[in-house]
């Protein structure tokens, strides 16, 4: 954590002399809290973003609802305040995606609602070695149904309602196409569940395999969808690279690694958080009171 000095100093300020400290704390622990500075609204955050790692990033392939506060500045996920969002890795169902990620609370919660961390190396080291070998092997596949009345629609989540264009950006970016009846679509995506760090060279457990598997819903919402749809129209579901299915205990295993890993802090206002997308899985806790982080996207992949 880097604290303000003294009242009233801007983040700005103190970035001109001490990002590349930041930096490199970032790429030692995956996150890094800036605490005590006077910010400046979205507008300071945008600059905060520009100043660390450039222009910021068009939120793309979405996969949860938010809503621009300005530019490309977002609201956190806008799901229910009493639901939990585990743990993930932004955008690591994608071709490409931010290497980093800043948070700033604008205001913070009553209760509870910290984005909790987790190492990427960490996870991947406590998984256990035969599990962790066959997802290296064989990587993982992600299937998203875009139904009317479950989750982002489509025309949302690709930032259109031209399917000549969702198109064209699933070729660009592996991702297979299938139309469903009358406005339905089913995207296939088959991607590695291990990388290595660009700047760190080291293996992280990167990808959104637990996040989208029906079975990390609460137990009421993963029966009541397999009750609602056949294996192949889930909303979301994941699968090993070859399309098999990953058994139900795999998953409660890698569950509990991510758990095992996690680490947390409780927000204050105007409080900025750094994460490095590869080497720190962040999630939300369910919280009270009128909780707002923005949220922003940078340095593509």
């Amino acid at each position: 954590m880097f604290s303000a000095a003294a009242a009233g100093t801007t983040a700005t300020a103190f970035l001109q002399s001490a990002r590349d400290a930041v930096r490199k704390r970032l790429h030692e622990h995956g996150a890094v809290l800036l605490r005590g500075f006077d910010v400046g609204g979205v507008d300071g955050f945008d600059r905060i973003v520009r100043a660390v790692s450039g222009t910021p990033l068009t939120y793309a392939e979405r996969s949860s609802p938010r809503s621009v506060i300005k530019g490309q500045i977002y609201t956190s996920t806008d799901y229910p305040p009493a639901e939990e969002i585990f743990l993930h890795n932004e955008n690591s169902y994608q071709a490409t995606w931010p290497l980093t990620l800043f948070f700033h609370c604008i205001t913070p919660p009553d209760t509870q609602g910290a984005t909790p961390l987790a190492d990427t190396r960490r996870i991947l080291r406590s998984i256990e070695p035969a599990v962790r070998e066959e997802f290296t092997r064989r990587g993982w596949m992600v299937v998203r149904n875009f139904t009317e009345g479950f989750g982002v629609p489509w025309q949302q989540a690709f930032n259109t309602d031209d399917r000549a264009a969702v198109e064209a950006y699933c070729a660009r970016n592996r991702v297979e196409v299938e139309w469903v009846g009358r406005n339905g679509l089913r995207t296939t995506a088959r991607r590695q569940a291990v990388h290595h760090h660009p700047v760190t060279g080291e293996a992280v457990w990167f990808n959104h395999l637990t996040f989208f598997h029906v079975t990390t819903l609460s137990e009421e919402d993963c029966s009541g969808l397999r009750e609602l749809f056949g294996e192949k129209d889930l909303p979301t579901n994941t699968y090993f690279g070859d399309g098999e299915r990953v058994p139900d205990e795999t998953m409660a295993h890698l569950r509990d690694c991510y758990r095992a890993a996690q680490r947390r802090f409780d927000w204050q206002r105007d409080d900025v958080l750094l994460v490095d997308n590869m080497l720190a899985a962040h999630g939300r806790e369910p919280f009270t009171g009128p909780r707002k982080i923005a949220v922003a996207m940078a340095e593509p992949s």
